[in-house]
């Protein structure tokens, strides 16, 4: 019997993100992170070595465009072999439906990519419950926020648009609510995660109409999410049932001066993590994950240090956060020129497919599981799938 508490919902408090963009850039080239990483050929391996250094759980993801190239028709291959070696390495997935790629021949602002949408979704919770014991976990659309504003307002990546940020953000809210409907209707037991930027916009100099200004800007963050639970919009199909576990994605340029540059960590106008996070907690009442985190070269272990001694605070003020996600986890090409972005614990595969360890970053993951293992112990009570409003 499997157990419904969230250490078995997540397998172990630090995971690993695997990135698997698979969307178009505004060039018309179509990414996919997993291929390019080797990440789709070497999940065996990829699960086996980060167990080895007691990281149990990971974000992963499906190509919805590979799997569903034919309407209505699916091609497990790309996604069994990932599915099948988290099994065997005993590695706890939650799985990304939608990280910002869907098959060519669909319209996103079409009705129809709701309804495809959520038959995928549907669809893949009946694999993952004829292959998988454990309970699921899905992240159905990654970053609906960042997206909107990449995709539908200043046209970086599909659908290349601008000016269309809001009317893409609630399509993509109406098809993570669609998704959710559809995955319960398969398997009850199954748990969803956002993953939603965690930003602080800053007014700095500016009249009260900038202040003003600036924060609105932060304060549509948490629009997706107040959608979601049917805060605001309810017309659209938000419920307090629909948000689940809240994961936020967190980097060291996440705060910013409105209409001006990133704020330094350690300037008076940088917030502590922490404070976040509670702001968070404070106004939805639900479990949170570090869903993305990381910094890229020599920066990878300082930021990460600084990230878990955050938590540590948000955790004594009783904020009840289950899990700290290195994202990526992986060395990864970037997605506009290809270079090799040094942010991850492994290194890229080498030409006899094997990866390397950043050795100052598992030091440190070391160390940072060893101060967490207290709360891990003490966290065995079951996670309500929707905390009271």
């Amino acid at each position: 019997m499997v157990s419904s508490d969230i250490a078995s919902t997540f397998g172990s408090f630090f995971l690993g993100g695997f990135e698997c963009s698979s969307h178009w850039r505004n060039d018309g080239r179509r990414l996919d992170l997993l291929a390019s990483t080797q990440h789709d050929l070497l999940a065996a391996k990829d699960y086996e070595l980060l167990a080895r250094h007691g990281i149990r759980a990971v974000r992963d993801g499906l190509r919805w465009h590979l799997i569903e190239a034919t309407p209505g028709h699916y091609d497990w291959s790309s996604f069994l072999p990932m599915l099948r070696a988290a099994e065997a390495a005993g590695t706890h997935v939650i799985w990304d439906l939608c990280h910002y790629g869907y098959p060519d021949d669909l319209d996103i602002w079409s009705p129809a990519f709701i309804d495809r949408f959520a038959r995928f979704a549907a669809a893949t919770a009946r694999v993952v419950k004829e292959e998988s014991e454990y309970v699921p976990v899905y992240c159905p659309v990654n970053e609906m926020s960042f997206w909107a504003w990449a995709g539908g307002e200043v046209g970086r990546f599909n659908p290349c648009c601008h000016g269309r940020g809001a009317e893409l953000k609630r399509q993509l809210v109406r098809a993570t609510i669609a998704a959710i409907h559809a995955i319960r209707s398969v398997d009850p037991r199954a748990r969803f995660i956002t993953a939603e930027p965690l930003i602080n916009v800053e007014a700095g100099l500016g009249d009260e109409e900038h202040v003003r200004s600036a924060y609105a800007y932060q304060q549509i963050q948490f629009e997706a999410l107040d959608i979601l639970r049917g805060a605001k919009e309810p017309e659209l199909g938000g419920a307090p049932e629909c948000l689940d576990i809240i994961g936020l994605n967190y980097y060291p340029d996440n705060q910013w001066y409105h209409g001006g540059s990133t704020i330094p960590m350690g300037h008076h106008a940088y917030r502590p993590l922490h404070t976040l996070l509670e702001e968070v907690h404070l106004r939805y009442r639900r479990p949170l994950l570090i869903a993305e985190t990381g910094a890229e070269g020599c920066g990878r272990s300082s930021w990460f240090h600084y990230v878990c001694s955050e938590v540590h605070a948000a955790l004594d003020a009783g904020v009840p956060i289950k899990g700290i996600c290195l994202y990526p986890i992986a060395d990864y090409p970037g997605w506009d020129n290809e270079r090799t972005c040094s942010v991850g614990l492994l290194t890229a595969p080498d030409a006899q497919g094997r990866r390397a360890v950043f050795p100052r970053l598992a030091r440190e993951l070391q160390q940072q599981q060893a101060l967490f293992a207290v709360f891990e112990a003490s966290d065995t009570g079951p996670v309500p799938s929707v905390a009271a409003e």
